[in-house]
């Protein structure tokens, strides 16, 4: 996993957190740290929905495991 990938990874989990904070308790912790609706607030959402975006890729990576074992040969 690249470094990209990995602080995307990161990104993503804060907003995952931050989603269940406003689901389970109406708190908005980036809005709580950076202000309502500023611009700092809307660029780490922005960062968020591109680390989003970059993590949409591992979906269709082929995981270590499957890579490396070999394939039986065709007859």
């Amino acid at each position: 996993m690249s470094a990209i990938q990995r602080i995307a990874l990161v990104l993503t989990i804060i907003g995952a957190i931050n989603w269940g904070l406003i689901g389970f308790f109406g708190f908005n912790l980036v809005a709580a740290i950076f202000g309502d609706d500023t611009a700092l607030s809307r660029v780490i959402y922005g960062l968020v929905g591109i680390a989003g975006l970059i993590n949409l890729g591992l979906l269709f990576k082929p995981s270590e495991e499957v890579a490396r074992e070999p394939r039986p040969e065709a007859r």
